[in-house]
C-alpha cells in the first residue's frame, strides 16, 4: 500500500467515526450574527444541498448575542 493510499484511507476512517448513527456529519459554530450568516452561506456553497441535504439543523441566540448553530450534511459531499 502506498503512503498516499494509507493517508487517504486513514482520513476516510476518521470521517466515518465522526458520523452520528443517522449517517450525517454535523459541525457546530458559535459566532456573532453577521459572521454566523456568512459562515452558513459559505458552508452551504461548499457542500451544495442538491443530493447532499446540507442544512442549518438548529440554531439559537445566546445571552451574549452570538448565534450558535449546527450545520448538517451527508458525508458523500466530500
Amino acid at each position: 500500500m502506498k503512503p498516499r493510499d494509507a493517508a487517504t484511507r486513514s482520513r476516510e476512517l476518521r470521517d466515518l467515526r465522526r458520523l452520528d448513527p443517522d449517517g450525517f456529519l454535523r459541525k457546530t459554530f458559535t459566532l456573532p450574527v453577521e459572521e454566523a450568516r456568512a459562515q452558513a452561506r459559505t458552508f452551504i456553497k461548499e457542500f451544495p444541498s442538491g443530493g447532499y441535504m446540507t442544512i442549518v439543523e438548529r440554531w439559537r441566540q445566546l445571552p451574549d448575542g452570538q448565534i450558535q448553530f449546527t450545520m448538517r450534511r451527508l458525508p458523500t459531499a466530500d
